[in-house]
């Protein structure tokens, strides 16, 4: 009976996805005449034709927002929008402030449940602010720990990337075309970087401006030092093929430096687990059977 069922629910199964693929290009055809239709309709939407999240949830993470900005008043606005594009998010700065405020205060009420019902008022107040500061603390670490690992992806991928560059200004093209280039061959946070910097000069920002957006928005040294580069050669009519060359050159030693640098760091850092976790193993492992042997003469 159970396999019967099965065979049935199978076969409809399959009937369901046939149906769907025959009939799917006379959906695409009816679905694109209705949007050719609509063109030119502008559709005013009243307030309750608007998604959920702008009716509520938007004008709710004001409050929470607002109670992080007064906390913390050298935090401003643009700097948490600067710190979010680091990272490499689209969130806005009002909803991460809303999620700090708002962790803060839903920490400090589970925590003051919590510690009631474990103890006193003292210990619902002492975990309640924990759990506070917890909440108020989790989304900047996590935002700048985010920050941290895509700054350290665009360092490692600096050097390549200079390469193209400067093959590509040596093949005879433009520095917009070459970072084109790099958009088109290349993936990862740098070749996001470069697109966000190429569509502002496209819109009308100066390379100059762009490229410094740029640089504030990453913060790695080797990418400073590339900027600066760029425009003193820019400013003063040097060869930018060669100076991308050396640019390139010098982003790839910094690299194995700071690769040679942490490989030196490891036996170090080692150290600390090693003596934790293995060491008292091993003294178990070599003095328990000893131990074993002295406490049985002294007990015979």
């Amino acid at each position: 009976m159970i396999l019967l069922v099965l065979a049935f629910a199978c076969v409809s199964g399959a009937a369901y996805f046939a149906a769907e693929i025959a009939t799917g290009p006379a959906r695409a055809r009816r679905a694109a005449i209705a949007r050719a239709a609509s063109y030119g309709r502008a559709v005013i939407r009243g307030s309750e034709d608007k998604p959920f999240r702008e009716r509520v949830l938007q004008p709710l993470s004001a409050y929470p927002a607002a109670l992080a900005l007064r906390f913390s008043p050298r935090t401003t606005v643009e700097a948490v929008s600067l710190k979010l594009i680091s990272a490499g998010l689209s969130t806005p700065p009002q909803t991460f402030l809303a999620f700090k405020g708002g962790g803060a205060v839903g920490g400090l009420v589970f925590g003051l449940v919590v510690g009631g019902g474990i103890g006193g008022a003292g210990v619902a107040l002492l975990v309640g602010l924990m759990l506070a500061v917890l909440g108020w603390t989790l989304p900047e670490y996590v935002v700048g720990a985010r920050a941290r690992t895509r700054r350290e992806q665009i360092r490692a991928a600096l050097p390549d990337s200079l390469d193209v560059l400067a093959v590509s200004v040596e093949a005879g093209l433009g520095f917009d075309a070459a970072i084109t280039k790099i958009t088109e061959h290349i993936e990862g946070p740098l070749s996001d970087e470069f697109a966000l910097t190429l569509g502002e000069m496209r819109v009308g920002e100066s390379r100059v401006d762009a490229l410094r957006k740029m640089e504030q928005r990453v913060g790695a040294p080797e990418l400073t030092s590339f900027v600066r580069a760029v425009i003193q050669a820019d400013q003063l009519g040097i060869s930018l093929g060669r100076i991308l060359r050396v640019q390139a050159t010098d982003s790839r030693n910094k690299r194995q430096a700071t690769a040679e640098e942490k490989a030196m760091k490891a036996p170090i850092k080692m150290l600390f687990p090693t003596a934790l976790f293995i060491f008292p193993a091993m003294f178990i492992v070599i003095l328990g059977p000893a131990m074993i042997h002295v406490l049985s003469i002294f007990s015979g």
